[in-house]
C-alpha cells in the first residue's frame, strides 16, 4: 500500500500546522491551523484547500490553539464531514476557542467596513460564528495511551506532549508503518503541566522546532515577575501582559499567586480582561489529571484575578491610571480586546508591555519585542514608548535542549525525521544538531512537498 505524507503548513513557518497522510483512497488530516503572521502566510488561509475537504476521512488535532485548529470551520464550511479526533481537554478548549475566532473574525470585517481600512468592498471574514460552532458537532474526544481505530484501517495512540492541558504527540500507525507527530512539546519540570511522554519508536517522525536554535533563560520566572511589576508600579505604571488564552494565562496566574502568597508583590490588583480565558481558567480545573496542581491550588491560583467579562468593565479598565497587572488575548497582540489595551498603555513610557513567550514573525507582539517605535492596529499608528519585556522562560514551548531530551527517549533512529513548525532558522539549527549529536537523517521539508513513505 502507497503511503505518502505532504506538509500543508508548518512548514517554512511556525504556523498553520497541517498534515496529510494518504494511503490509498483514505486521507488523514493531522492538525488543522490558521496561519497567522505575516501578510503572505495569513493569505495562504484564503487559497484553495490542496484537496477536496470532502475527500478528507478523518482529522486529528494534536492540541487546541489556533494554529493547530483554527482552520478546522473553513474545512467544514468547504466540505469536511468526517470525525476530528483530540483529547478530551482539547475538545473543550475548541469549544471557547473556535467559536470566538468566527466572532472575532465577524467584528474584524464589520469594523473594517464600518471605518474603510479595507482594500476589499465589502471585508468578509474567513468564516462566521456559526461555521465555528457547526465545526463543533465533529469533535469526538478520545483518552490517552490508548488505541484508536481511524477510518481506512489505520490506528492512532496519543500520548501527552505538555505545552499546554491536553496536549497529545501522536502515534499514526497505518499500513505496518508508524508517523509519529511531536505536536507542541512542552517543557520538562513545568511549574504547572506535566512532563512530555517519552515515545520508544517511529518510522518517520515530524518534530517541532518552535525554538529550535534557542535555550530558554534559566532565571526563576516569578523573580522576573517580581522585579518587573515592581519597577513599574513604583513608576507609577500598569503592567500590560499580552497573553495566550489557553495555557499561559493560567500559568501566570498561578506565579502571580504564589508571588502575592508570599508578599513578593506589590499591593496592586490583578485583573483578567478576556471572557474566554476565564472559561478556560475553569476547564482548566476541571481535568485535574491533565496538570500538575491539585484542585485546591488550580482554584486559589485561578481567584489571583479579578474576572472581567463585559465590554464596559474592560473599557473602565482601558481608562483607569491605577498601577495594575493586566492579563488580556491574545499573546501576539494579534486581535482581540489586548489592542485597546495597547493602544492607552503603550505610548506612555511609565508603563510596561510584558510578553510571556515566542512571538512569530509578522505579529505585533514580534514587531514590539524587536524594538518598533510604533505599531499599527486599527488603522491607526500607536507609538511604543512603554517598556517591553519577554519573559521566554514562560514558553510553554521545549527549548532546543529540550527536544534533544525528547528525541533520545527513541531507542532506535527514526528512518527519517522531518523537522517542521519553526521558522527558518530555528529549523536548520535543530536539523544541524539532530544530524551532529544522533546520527539521524533528518530533513527540513518545504511547504507544500510530499513524500513518498511506503
Amino acid at each position: 500500500m502507497s503511503l505518502k505524507l505532504s506538509f500543508l503548513g508548518g512548514a517554512g513557518t511556525v504556523t498553520g500546522s497541517k498534515y496529510l497522510v494518504e494511503a490509498e483512497n483514505h486521507k488523514l488530516l493531522v492538525d488543522c491551523g490558521l496561519f497567522q503572521g505575516f501578510k503572505e502566510l495569513r493569505l495562504k488561509n484564503w487559497a484553495p484547500f490542496p484537496v477536496q475537504p470532502r475527500s478528507i476521512d478523518a482529522v486529528l488535532l494534536t492540541h487546541a490553539h489556533l494554529d493547530h485548529t483554527g482552520y478546522l470551520p473553513l474545512l467544514v464550511k468547504n466540505g469536511f464531514s468526517g470525525p476530528v479526533f483530540c483529547s478530551e481537554s482539547t475538545a473543550d478548549f475548541c469549544g471557547i476557542l473556535l467559536p470566538d475566532s468566527g466572532h472575532l473574525q465577524e467584528k474584524d470585517a464589520e469594523f473594517a467596513n464600518r471605518h474603510g481600512f479595507s482594500k476589499h468592498k465589502p471585508a468578509l471574514p474567513l468564516y462566521t460564528l456559526e461555521d465555528a460552532e457547526r465545526s463543533l458537532r465533529q469533535i469526538k474526544p478520545i483518552s490517552f495511551t490508548q488505541t484508536h481505530q481511524l477510518p481506512g484501517g489505520a490506528s492512532a495512540i496519543f500520548n501527552r506532549a505538555g505545552h499546554i492541558l491536553g496536549a497529545a504527540s501522536i502515534e499514526l500507525d497505518w499500513s505496518r508503518i508508524k508517523i509519529v507527530f511531536s505536536g507542541d512539546l512542552g517543557r520538562y519540570d513545568d511549574a504547572t503541566m506535566v512532563d512530555p511522554s517519552p515515545i520508544e519508536r517511529a518510522d518517520y517522525l515530524i518534530v517541532e522546532s518552535t525554538y529550535g536554535n534557542r535555550r530558554h533563560d534559566k532565571r526563576d520566572p516569578e523573580d522576573a515577575l517580581a522585579e518587573i511589576i515592581e519597577q513599574t508600579v513604583e513608576r507609577g505604571g500598569t503592567v500590560v501582559i499580552p497573553s495566550f488564552t489557553v495555557g499561559r494565562a493560567q500559568s501566570l496566574m498561578f506565579h502571580l499567586h504564589r508571588l502575592k502568597t508570599a508578599n513578593r508583590l506589590p499591593n496592586v490588583p490583578v485583573f483578567l480582561d478576556s471572557p474566554m480565558a476565564i472559561d478556560a481558567s475553569e476547564i482548566f480545573c476541571r481535568h485535574m489529571s491533565d496538570h500538575k496542581l491539585d484542585e485546591r491550588d488550580c482554584r486559589l491560583s485561578c481567584s489571583v484575578a479579578k474576572y472581567v467579562r463585559s465590554v464596559e468593565e474592560s473599557k473602565a479598565l482601558t481608562a483607569n491610571p491605577m498601577p495594575k497587572v493586566i492579563i488580556s488575548a491574545s499573546g501576539m497582540a494579534t486581535g482581540g480586546r489586548v489592542l485597546h489595551h495597547l493602544k492607552r498603555y503603550a505610548p506612555d513610557p511609565k508603563n510596561t508591555i510584558l510578553f510571556a513567550g515566542f512571538q512569530a514573525g509578522g505579529t505585533r507582539g514580534a514587531a514590539m519585542v524587536a524594538g518598533a517605535d510604533s505599531i499599527r492596529m486599527h488603522g491607526e499608528i500607536v507609538p511604543v514608548r512603554a517598556q517591553v519585556k519577554n519573559l521566554d522562560m514562560l514558553s510553554g514551548h521545549a527549548d532546543a535542549d529540550e527536544i534533544i531530551k525528547w528525541l533520545k527517549g527513541f531507542e532506535a533512529p527514526p528512518r527519517r525525521t522531518f523537522v517542521t513548525h519553526g521558522e527558518p532558522v530555528a529549523s536548520a539549527a535543530l536539523r544541524d544538531r539532530i544530524e551532529a549529536e544522533l546520527g539521524w537523517a533528518c530533513i527540513v521539508p518545504d511547504h507544500g512537498q510530499q513524500v513518498d513513505l511506503s
